[in-house]
């Protein structure tokens, strides 16, 4: 003879069997009536939650014929939706469903449960519920790791080809996908990794950039270590914040550049100051790429070269007058004044003066030794640069 228990149950599960298209409707309305975030989701998003709802409802009642089995978790649930579901709704939301479909077998529980056996059902519910509950921060994190890994191999690719000056729609696309904002000018810094960079310093890295600019990328080449600030704020400031990130050496900041359309042009004076920075060992860290102009000419950046001469040598010849001829006396005399004069044969005075006119046309100071040395380098660029070439 079959036990009362036993009976109830397999009539309740006759119940929900013929029940699961009346609980999967009345899910289905109860989420459009009270989730709002459900209803802001695209039709067909909205589409893969009902078959999560669908899935949850008939895994209960699957796992309710035996309820000595382990109840199966979200992940099972969740394989009926493409993992890009994760995206779209939270845990926070998930749980949300997770309640609402408990609600719905409850409010349903006199009318699916055999006589007797409406508590019998409503416990058997919600301890199922709690068991999916805990399993979805599983899936949850599981997706957030993979997530994250794939974040961060498509950050890389995305730095690299920055690095390389490429632009393309495909480029657009995967910085998009990454967040990248676009507000406001970009620059690039680069320098060294801390060694040994595990993953928990690389995550804790990539955290820190987040924090410092509105849009941030990072990218690890073997020793050397990339990141691409963006924003509307003093990125320059932001990349002097990420010093401690930066293993020993030299950190060189590219110049700013409108937007990451331009970037690779802010990485490569960056990267060629890195390689230049050995020859002034003095330099303050971080140090801005277009203050390395001199070093970067000899390790053969053409672009150093041409600034130096369109910024600095082009407007002293195009000024007139003594300035050229004054700042080669001073520069090739020790930089001083009286020899610089008596050169001339002017007073010193004069050649103060003239040399004060000098750094209003270019921007450089010949009466501080550092700049003085980028106005020499200048003069000498010059001086080997046909007047025609642009």
């Amino acid at each position: 003879m079959v036990p009362p228990v036993q009976r109830d149950q397999a009539h309740t599960l006759r119940r929900l069997h013929d029940g699961t298209g009346l609980l999967t409707a009345a899910a289905m309305r109860k989420l459009d009536e009270n989730l709002a975030w459900y209803r802001a989701l695209p039709a067909e998003d909205r589409s893969w939650v009902g078959l999560v709802a669908q899935a949850g409802i008939s895994s209960f009642i699957t796992w309710f014929s035996d309820p000595s089995t382990p109840p199966h978790g979200a992940s099972e649930i969740f394989a009926a939706a493409p993992p890009e579901l994760t995206r779209s709704i939270s845990l926070q939301h998930t749980l949300q469903l997770v309640r609402l479909v408990v609600e719905v077998v409850e409010e349903h529980s006199d009318r699916l449960a055999a006589p007797g056996a409406e508590r019998d059902l409503r416990e058997a519910v919600l301890r199922y519920s709690r068991e999916v509950a805990f399993s979805a921060a599983e899936v949850y994190a599981r997706a957030a790791e993979v997530r994250g890994a794939w974040d961060a191999r498509l950050e890389a690719l995305v730095v690299d080809a920055l690095v390389r000056g490429d632009q393309d729609d495909a480029l657009r696309s995967r910085v998009a996908a990454l967040g990248w904002t676009g507000h406001g000018t970009t620059l690039v810094l680069v320098g060294t990794t801390v060694d040994p960079l595990d993953d928990v310093r690389i995550s804790e890295l990539r955290r820190a950039t987040r924090r410092s600019a509105d849009d941030a990328l990072v990218g690890i080449q073997r020793d050397r270590l990339v990141v691409v600030l963006g924003g509307e704020g003093d990125l320059r400031a932001a990349a002097t914040s990420l010093l401690p990130r930066f293993g020993p050496g030299p950190v060189v900041i590219g110049p700013a550049v409108p937007s990451l359309d331009e970037a690779g042009r802010s990485a490569s004076a960056a990267l060629a100051g890195l390689a230049a920075a050995p020859a002034w060992p003095t330099a303050p860290r971080p140090v801005l790429a277009d203050d390395l102009l001199p070093e970067r000419v000899l390790v053969g950046d053409q672009v150093a070269r041409r600034t130096l001469v369109e910024q600095a040598y082009r407007p002293l010849v195009a000024a007139g007058g003594s300035l050229l001829e004054t700042l080669a006396a001073h520069v090739e005399h020790g930089r001083s004044l009286e020899a610089a004069a008596r050169v001339l044969y002017v007073h010193p005075n004069t050649v103060r003066y003239r040399l004060r006119k000098v750094a209003e046309v270019t921007g450089w100071d010949p009466l501080d030794a550092r700049e003085a040395y980028v106005l020499q380098t200048a003069l000498a660029l010059g001086r080997l640069t046909p007047a025609t070439t642009p």
